[in-house]
């Protein structure tokens, strides 16, 4: 049996402001952005070379509303890897990418905290 990891669906409060987000300032590509009815689309990104994607969902409700940014309690949520931590640290820096947490190394590679525009915080890792 073989499964693989498809997407990850991340509550966001409007579609076009997500997706001007991941695909201009973290460079992710864009899949897929079908609407679905009035209110709601099928918003698809991915980093390049990917293969798990990120289903961009917008709150429909007050409750989802209200976990905007914070999925996971405080918790970084997502691990994005790099072939080129300098090269896409320095590029989030000049695209206005709050970081967290300064690189630093560790065992498993060079690794920094930073959050997206909603709070969802992510490690950007190179692997040694």
């Amino acid at each position: 049996m073989t499964q693989q990891l498809a997407a990850i669906a991340l509550l966001v409060p409007d579609y076009g402001e997500a997706k001007q987000y991941y695909t201009e300032v973290l460079g992710f590509d864009l899949i897929e952005d079908t609407p679905q009815g009035p209110d709601k689309r099928w918003l698809v990104v991915r980093p390049p070379g990917s293969v798990c994607a990120l289903l961009l969902a917008k709150a429909s409700n007050a409750a989802q509303a209200a976990r905007i940014g914070d999925q996971t309690g405080g918790r970084v949520f997502l691990l994005l890897h790099t072939d080129d931590f300098w090269r896409d640290y320095n590029a989030y820096i000049a695209r206005g990418v709050a970081f967290r947490k300064t690189p630093r190394a560790e065992v498993y590679g060079t690794v920094a905290v930073f959050a997206d525009r909603y709070g969802n915080l992510w490690d950007l890792i190179q692997r040694t």
